[in-house]
């Protein structure tokens, strides 16, 4: 149960710049652009894939078992699954979008 609360935070995260750049009308990286991960992806598709990704680790914040917000275990591994896709984001965003 606690690698599905990990992994609810890293989809939580990672819809995140997906769903802002595509409803602020702005292309962004996605897995669907050529080349995967660097090229960009119109903001609809952008809209598409941060919403699916919401609804993912939604699911599986939900379906994982009892989930409590607090000093507890769900909680550290919802937040240290965030926090790592947020750190692996912004290094290869990073790169990406400076080049």
């Amino acid at each position: 149960m606690i690698i599905a609360y990990f992994f609810s935070g890293v989809f939580f995260v990672n819809g995140v710049p997906h769903f802002v750049h595509g409803i602020s009308g702005n292309p962004f990286q996605s897995p669907f652009a050529s080349p995967p991960g660097v090229g960009e992806s119109s903001p609809l598709v952008n809209v598409l894939w941060g919403s699916s990704n919401f609804i993912f680790g939604y699911v599986l914040l939900a379906y994982a078992g009892f989930f409590e917000l607090g000093l507890n275990l769900p909680s550290l591994a919802f937040v240290g699954g965030g926090l790592a896709i947020a750190v692996i984001l912004a290094v290869h965003f990073g790169r990406v979008r400076n080049t």
